[in-house]
């Protein structure tokens, strides 16, 4: 049995117990943990029967994996009891475990809030004028044909803005060489500003065998706080240089390089899709104007909890994507200067904006009384197969048949595009 009381606003206390028996089976399976780690005099490893291994070490010996035991289900079964819509982590207290009496317990808990949302029909927004330029067009080209430029060496003249130089570098600090600062053979594309500071810009005029002392200072939000503002020396050899000899954009280079004919017709494609592409930001614009306006009309107080739940979603997913890429988080955040705790603040305004807008939007989707059926969860399911390239079976698999998940994502779209409809252009 369990109960529960509101402490302060979306917090509880779940009150919850198991009885002597179940703790029993809790203590049993501790002891077949456990046993191989209690040296009794006369016993071989292992074979110490429980009541002398109580009697050596004491009863608590066996409390912490036992609690651990009876927890598993002892609190979700509370928290489902509870009808409470949680969205936190347990914060779990022990009141009182003993093989007599069972055990009690008390969790603290944070629950979605409450959202009071009106006005949210007629939202204004500023409808942006959209036009594709030669601009951008020649911007485009530019960019397809710097893909297609064949590097060549040069060694007869000074490193100039734009070329790649080749350079094997060490960095220093207070004289001595800190670790991530080496490297050989790298390949640094002058203007890029992938190096830190002027770094790139005081190898403009240096030759080939120069060895150039480049002083720089890091940022003052540096990833790594012992480099974090400070200056440094990196010893810099100059081991070659290469550039981008750029092909000509014509026709030619049209019918080599994509499935057109003509220049012309190319151009015709790029502004098309230019277009497309300014439409769809526009449109990723208005929605993200029209959320910010509804977070704001809103009345609600949401737990810090979301939001750290919502950083570690979008953490988890961002290590599942390098290591797709073969690389390892420590050695991301090591190449990258950065910190676990700087990708968090990076994630933290971005996360509070994504949570409140869904809480805004599943109270609206209440509100509207919105219904998804049978088809459109099919239809839902098929999509995420084909996205991830998966059978639908195996689809319905990982969500355990469950699709309370997917019919609250539908609820939620199809609210957003209630006010989407109903907004009104400034």
């Amino acid at each position: 049995m369990s109960n529960f009381e509101k402490l302060d606003i979306n917090k509880y206390k779940i009150s919850f117990s198991v009885d002597a028996e179940k703790f029993e089976e809790g203590l049993n399976y501790s002891f077949n943990k456990n046993k191989n780690y209690f040296r009794i005099p006369g016993f071989r490893k292992g074979k110490a029967p429980r009541k002398i291994v109580e009697a050596t070490y004491g009863k608590e010996v066996l409390f912490n994996d036992a609690v651990d035991y009876v927890l598993r289900e002892a609190y979700p079964a509370a928290a489902k009891e509870s009808g409470l819509d949680i969205v936190s982590r347990p914060e779990v207290d022990i009141v009182e475990a003993s093989a007599e009496n069972g055990a009690s317990f008390t969790a603290i808990v944070y629950v979605k809030p409450d959202v009071k949302i009106s006005d949210y029909k007629g939202v204004t927004f500023k409808k942006k004028k959209i036009e594709v330029t030669d601009e951008d067009v020649e911007e485009r080209l530019k960019r397809e044909q710097s893909k297609h430029a064949r590097i060549i060496e040069v060694a007869q003249r000074a490193i100039q803005d734009g070329d790649i130089a080749v350079i094997d570098f060490k960095g220093f600090m207070d004289g001595k060489a800190f670790e991530g600062g080496e490297g050989k053979d790298f390949e640094l594309e002058i203007g890029s500003h992938s190096f830190i500071d002027t770094f790139e810009e005081q190898l403009i005029g240096k030759e080939i065998g120069d060895d150039v002392d480049v002083n720089v200072t890091f940022p003052e939000d540096y990833g790594k706080s012992d480099l974090a503002g400070k200056p440094a020396l990196f010893k810099v050899e100059i081991k070659g240089i290469k550039i981008k000899q750029l092909p000509e954009i014509n026709d030619e280079f049209v019918a080599d390089t994509t499935e057109f004919e003509t220049l012309e017709e190319y151009k015709n494609d790029i502004k098309a899709k230019i277009l497309l592409s300014k439409e769809q930001d526009a449109d990723n614009e208005k929605k993200e104007e029209i959320l910010e306006k509804l977070v704001e009309k809103a009345d609600m107080v949401v737990p810090d909890a979301m939001i750290e739940n919502e950083i570690d979603n979008k953490i988890a997913d961002f290590r599942a994507g390098i290591m797709q890429q073969g690389l390892s988080m420590d050695n991301y955040l090591d190449f990258m200067g950065q910190s676990i705790e700087n990708m968090r603040e990076a994630y933290r305004i971005i996360s509070e904006k994504q949570v409140k807008a869904r809480l805004v939007l599943e109270a609206i989707a209440k509100e509207e009384n919105v219904q998804v059926n049978d088809d459109e969860i099919e239809e839902e399911i098929e999509r995420i197969a084909k996205n991830y390239r998966l059978d639908k079976e195996k689809v319905r698999s990982a969500l355990n048949n469950d699709t309370s998940g997917i019919v609250k994502d539908l609820q939620v779209q199809k609210a957003l595009d209630i006010v989407l409809e109903n907004a009104v252009a400034e």
